[in-house]
C-alpha cells in the first residue's frame, strides 16, 4: 500500500488559513446565505427540484462533515500558534536575560569608573592646586625681592653714611 507523504509545514499553513477564514464575518455571511437559500429552495421548489426535503438531512450531513474537518484544522492551527508563542517567549526570556547581564556588567563598570574617578584628581582640583602653588611661589619671590630691595637700600644708606663720615673727617 503506498504511503501518502504530506509536508507538515504546507499543511499547517493550509490549516491556519482555513481556521483564519472560518473566524471571519465573511465566512459567517457565506454560510448563512447558503443555508437560507438551501432551506428556501427545498421548501418552495416543486417536488422534482427538491433534493433535500424538510428535515434537511443532507444539509445536516454537510454541517457534520464541515465540523468534523474544521475542528481538527482549528486545533492544528492553535497548536502551531502555541508553538510559535512558546518559541517567542523563550527568545524573549533569553534576550531579557542577556539584557540583564549586560546591564549588570555596565553597572559594575560605571561603579568601577566612579571609584577610580574618586581617586583621581579632577581637572578643576588640579587647576586650583596649581593656582594656589603659583600664588604661594610668587609671594615668596616677591618677599625675597622686597627684602633684597630693602637690603640694598640699607646698604646704600650705610654706604652713603660711611662716605659722608669719611668726607666729614677729611
Amino acid at each position: 500500500m503506498p504511503r501518502v507523504q504530506v509536508d507538515s509545514e504546507t499543511f499547517g499553513r493550509f490549516a491556519e488559513g482555513v481556521a483564519r477564514f472560518m473566524g471571519t464575518a465573511k465566512f459567517l455571511v457565506y454560510m448563512t446565505v447558503i443555508v437560507v437559500v438551501w432551506v428556501i429552495w427545498n421548501l418552495m421548489a416543486i417536488f422534482t427540484l427538491r433534493w433535500d426535503p424538510y428535515p434537511f438531512i443532507l444539509l445536516n450531513l454537510f454541517f457534520s462533515t464541515q465540523a468534523s474537518y474544521s475542528a481538527p484544522l482549528i486545533l492544528l492551527a492553535q497548536n502551531r500558534q502555541e508553538d510559535r508563542d512558546r518559541m517567542s517567549l523563550a527568545e524573549d526570556r533569553r534576550v531579557a536575560a542577556q539584557s540583564r547581564s549586560d546591564m549588570d556588567f555596565l553597572a559594575r563598570e560605571v561603579a568601577a569608573i566612579r571609584m577610580q574617578m574618586g581617586e583621581l584628581a579632577t581637572r578643576d582640583y588640579i587647576r586650583s592646586e596649581m593656582r594656589d602653588e603659583l600664588r604661594d611661589q610668587l609671594r615668596e619671590e616677591l618677599k625675597a625681592a622686597l627684602s633684597d630691595l630693602d637690603g640694598q637700600e640699607e646698604s646704600a644708606q650705610a654706604g652713603e653714611e660711611i662716605t659722608a663720615e669719611g668726607a666729614g673727617q677729611s
